[in-house]
């Protein structure tokens, strides 16, 4: 990591000149080289694999897999573990920060928006149709189904945000998707004035302060605009990227600091929605991410480049989204038909099947879809 304490007075001037657009995990040239950043894919993935435990081994619920099938019993260790693994959803958050702000970077605001309604949208349809025709066919053999299948709900929820809408989600993850919408029109905002070194660093500093003024006055309305509980989140995330783009000074390492330590003050409202969990080590486990990604970003890791890591980092979202929904209801149908399996094999079972989900949506959906709806989507925006 490169430490620079002059100032930065070409990005002062406006906006930073550069080769083109970066998406969301393309290094800028000059410091981190071309390319993907492959340890930020890997740990992408790490995320979706601790959420994943949780929703599979982690979960507080004794009798989560039915009568007979306890976790803190079958695996004590790694129940207790798991438990912790809620809070891949706040390294999924603090990766964000990083690789929107880098997405952001060289872009115009009607590009940035065409870059996340492609990048989001066209797999989350695919797997919101998926579990609404499953949870169909389940009510129509006679059985019950674990998500909403009405077609009010479906429409509302093809919007990716139904619970403004007041309807409840199909895809259960889905209110993550919610919080990183909102903060992309934050970062979308910003865009309208463009980015250089010190509005963004101005924009943060001042999304903090305004998201502790929102909790001082205890207000619901600005708490949901500013994303009061996610922002140092977010904050710390565009301050290691601003770190990879610039190098390291003291105001950036200040920036990073009030973030985080606003970030774990606040993790104790999540700490007590999950039973079990203390605050320190929740706090302990998520500071160990953020060294990682440290290293990711502006660390010597950026220059890692495994391809492994880069096709893995490509199911993360898939599968995020595939894992709770449908992976779940698999897991409890094998069980169902073959109890003497065991419930860590069906788990194992469950997870694999939510992998090559995955990557069959990957496939099917992402590589064949994405670029004819991201030149439709651009030609319209053009065009309009």
């Amino acid at each position: 990591m490169t430490t620079s304490m002059k100032p930065h007075t070409d990005a002062a001037d406006g906006p930073l000149r550069g080769p083109g657009p970066a998406g969301p995990e393309t290094s800028p040239r000059g410091r981190g080289g071309p390319g993907r950043l492959a340890a930020v894919d890997g740990l992408r993935l790490l995320a979706a694999g601790a959420v994943a435990a949780y929703h599979f081994v982690g979960t507080p619920t004794p009798h989560f897999w039915g009568e007979g099938y306890e976790l803190g019993r079958t695996a004590p260790l790694l129940h207790a573990i798991s438990g912790y693994g809620w809070l891949g959803v706040e390294a999924f958050f603090l990766i964000s920060g990083f690789v929107i702000c880098m997405s952001c970077w060289g872009r115009t605001p009607a590009q940035f928006a065409v870059s996340r309604i492609v990048r989001l949208f066209p797999l989350y349809w695919a797997v919101v149709l998926v579990v609404v025709a499953t949870g169909t066919v389940t009510v129509l053999l006679g059985q019950r189904s674990g998500a909403p299948t009405d077609l009010r709900t479906t429409l509302g929820n093809l919007t990716m945000i139904p619970s403004p809408l007041g309807l409840d989600f199909t895809v259960g993850v889905a209110w993550t998707l919610w919080v990183e919408a909102r903060f992309y029109l934050l970062m979308g905002a910003l865009l309208l004035v463009g980015l250089t070194y010190r509005r963004v660093t101005a924009f943060a500093f001042l999304w903090l302060v305004l998201s502790a003024v929102a909790r001082e006055l205890d207000s619901a309305v600005l708490n949901e605009i500013l994303l009061s509980r996610y922002a140092g989140l977010f904050v710390t995330g565009i301050a290691l990227y601003l770190m990879h783009r610039f190098g390291t000074d003291l105001l950036l390492l200040l920036l990073a600091g009030f973030a985080w330590c606003y970030s774990l003050t606040v993790l104790d409202d999540r700490v007590a929605g999950h039973a079990g969990c203390t605050w320190a080590t929740s706090a302990a486990v998520l500071t160990g991410f953020l060294a990682l990604l440290a290293l990711a970003g502006p660390g010597p890791l950026r220059r890692l480049h495994w391809r492994t890591l880069v096709s893995a980092g490509a199911l993360t979202y898939p599968f995020y989204l595939v894992h709770q929904s449908l992976g779940i209801p698999v897991t409890r149908g094998i069980l169902k038909a073959a109890p003497a399996l065991g419930l860590l094999p069906s788990i194992a079972l469950g997870l694999l099947f939510s992998l090559l989900l995955a990557a069959a949506l990957n496939r099917l959906v992402d590589r064949r879809l994405t670029v004819p709806f991201r030149h439709r989507l651009t030609v319209a925006l053009r065009n309009g």
